[in-house]
Formats: structure tokens, C-alpha cells, sequence
């Protein structure tokens, strides 16, 4: 991950970030530099990640952490956390995303995430991904902890990704953090 990256989460703690990446070699890379960043920087980490990249990511993060480290790392199963109502429904979501982030924030702990973001088909209409999306914008505010959203570029089009555009206020490209020029904010 760029150092570009990981000082905008040293300055700003409420960043919600759009990753759209290409290949999982460079996401896992991306995710663990972050991950390792976060305890570092005194963080809990919560991975919302599917159960084929949580091993190699995992894996990884024992080689460049100490076992109390990773402590901090919490892995979340992706498909339970979009899916838990039975279908991608954002107030499921969001009460599971409460319910994950609960013990942190009773113990005043400090927190950032990151969520792949995946779907089986595209039968899940556009809308309900950005409720979801726009809900989540106002949890980074209101909780102050920094989030991207990881989604493969591959199965995006054009009109998600510009709906991503318009709820992300950053986006994470190769070598750079951009302010999106499209983000619309959305209200507490």
C-alpha cells in the first residue's frame, strides 16, 4: 500500500476509501500493508473478507506480525456479514457491522476495517448497495475510524462504479490516494 495511503490514515481518522482493484495479488498485499499499519498504529482491525483470500491474507500477517499482534486482527467471513438477513439487506448490515464493532468501541478501542465487498450474481439492485454504502459513509463520521471498500474492478459496471465514486470521498488507485470528484456527502 502506498505511504501516500497510510498517512492520510495518520492525519484522518474518518476516511472512507474506494479500492477497485485488478489482480488478488496486489489486493492481498494491500490488505495486509493496512492491516500491519493498523496494529501498528495502536489499532483493532476488522477484516471482512471471503473465506478463498482470508487464508493467504492471514498467512501473511503471521509472517510480518508477533502473536500478541495479532491479537488485533480480527477476520470477519464476508458472506455471513453482506448475507445475514438471507439476502444483501443494508439494515441486516448495519446491525451486523454494529454488533461486530460493539466490544471496540465499549472499551474505547481504537478501529479501522476493511470490507471486501462481493455478490454472486447481479440480482442485488444497485440502490440497496448504495443505501448500504451511504450508511456506512456516515458510520466512519460518526465513529471516526477509517474503512475502504474493496471491490473487484472486473465485475463493476459503469453505473456501480460511478455510484461508488459518488459515495466514497477517496479513492485508492495504484501508487495514489485521490479525492473523488464525484462524492456526494451524505447527512448524520
Amino acid at each position: 500500500m502506498n505511504k501516500k495511503m497510510l498517512k492520510l490514515f495518520d492525519e484522518q481518522r474518518d476516511a472512507h476509501v474506494l479500492y477497485s482493484y485488478e489482480e488478488n495479488q496486489n489486493y492481498i498485499e494491500n490488505v495486509v500493508a493496512y492491516a500491519k499499519h493498523g496494529v501498528e498504529a495502536g489499532d483493532y482491525v476488522i477484516l471482512i473478507e471471503n473465506p478463498r483470500l482470508s487464508p493467504m491474507i492471514k498467512a501473511e500477517l503471521e509472517i510480518q506480525l508477533t502473536k500478541s499482534q495479532m491479537d488485533f486482527i480480527h477476520f470477519v467471513r464476508s458472506f455471513d456479514f453482506y448475507y445475514s438477513s438471507g439476502s444483501y439487506h443494508p439494515p441486516a448490515i448495519q446491525a451486523y457491522f454494529e454488533k461486530t464493532v460493539e466490544p471496540y468501541l465499549e472499551k474505547r478501542a481504537t478501529f479501522r476495517s476493511w470490507a471486501h465487498v462481493e455478490w454472486a450474481t447481479m440480482k442485488d439492485p444497485i440502490h440497496l448497495i448504495e443505501d448500504f454504502e451511504r450508511i456506512i459513509d456516515v458510520a466512519v463520521k460518526d465513529l471516526n475510524f477509517p474503512l475502504i471498500c474493496a471491490y473487484a474492478n472486473r465485475a463493476l459496471p459503469a453505473p456501480i462504479k460511478k455510484m461508488l465514486l459518488e459515495t466514497h470521498p477517496y479513492v485508492l488507485v495504484e501508487d495514489d490516494v485521490v479525492a473523488s470528484d464525484l462524492y456526494l456527502a451524505t447527512e448524520s
